[in-house]
């Protein structure tokens, strides 16, 4: 368990390996088909030479995505990020400890950090830096999953990355989300070129066409900023 900002998307060779952020639930759903199409994403990312970076917990989608690929890329394939208040709740780690208890033969290294924005920050940059096909997926989750990915929906808007957005649209369960963005462009409030910022899959192999073919919409913000 690591406790430093690093990345390790490097293959042996020195090249750039691609990386997907993966935001979702650490709930599992009502429904068996949200797990499977965890694993399904993660069989995907391991056929194309993916490394993954997620939340860090151990629990419902968020650890079945992980534990998935961990399985068939290795530990090395997976970097869970996790702030130190949510290491007992996602983790089911003792409450009274600061560190990951993680098994990361199971679930890939984790590295603790002491906020959510840290945490993002991390995982963006680690997207970023990594080579072509990487991207942020949106699996099924929660209040947290959609707070992530409209984070760096409005990010890509602004310039601050040019990386795919998709979202992984299982059994419906964006609908309603995506029939709010075609309302906000209709009303007014997000202009038609933006609205292809963020692009929706309905399958693990769409997903990975959506990563490759993904263009960077025209007509955003283009505003420069800061890079750390």
């Amino acid at each position: 368990m690591s406790s430093e900002p690093t990345t390790a998307n490097a293959s042996a060779t020195g090249k750039k390996q691609p990386v997907v952020c993966v935001f979702c639930g650490a709930s599992a759903g009502t429904s068996p088909i949200h797990l499977a199409a965890a694993r399904s994403l993660a069989e995907a990312l391991h056929a194309q030479n993916i490394q993954l970076v997620y939340g860090g917990g151990t629990f419902g989608v968020m650890g079945e995505v992980a534990k998935t690929l961990v399985s068939l890329s290795g530990p090395d394939s997976v970097h869970g990020i996790i702030p130190q208040p949510l290491v007992a709740f996602e983790q089911g780690a003792d409450p009274a400890s600061s560190a990951s208890t993680i098994d990361e033969s199971m679930f890939g290294r984790t590295t603790v950090v002491k906020d959510m924005h840290t945490r993002k920050r991390m995982m963006a940059r680690e997207v970023i830096d990594g080579g072509p096909g990487g991207g942020f997926v949106a699996l099924s989750g929660g209040y947290g999953t959609l707070e992530e990915l409209m984070e760096v929906t409005t990010w890509n808007q602004l310039g601050i990355h040019s990386m795919p957005v998709i979202v992984f649209n299982v059994d419906g369960y964006w609908d309603g989300l995506i029939s709010w963005v075609n309302n906000a462009v209709k009303s007014g409030f997000i202009s038609e070129n933006n609205k292809g910022i963020m692009v929706e899959a309905t399958s693990a192999d769409e997903v990975m066409v959506k990563l490759r073919e993904y263009k960077n919409v025209e007509g955003k913000f283009k505003l420069t900023w800061d890079q750390e």
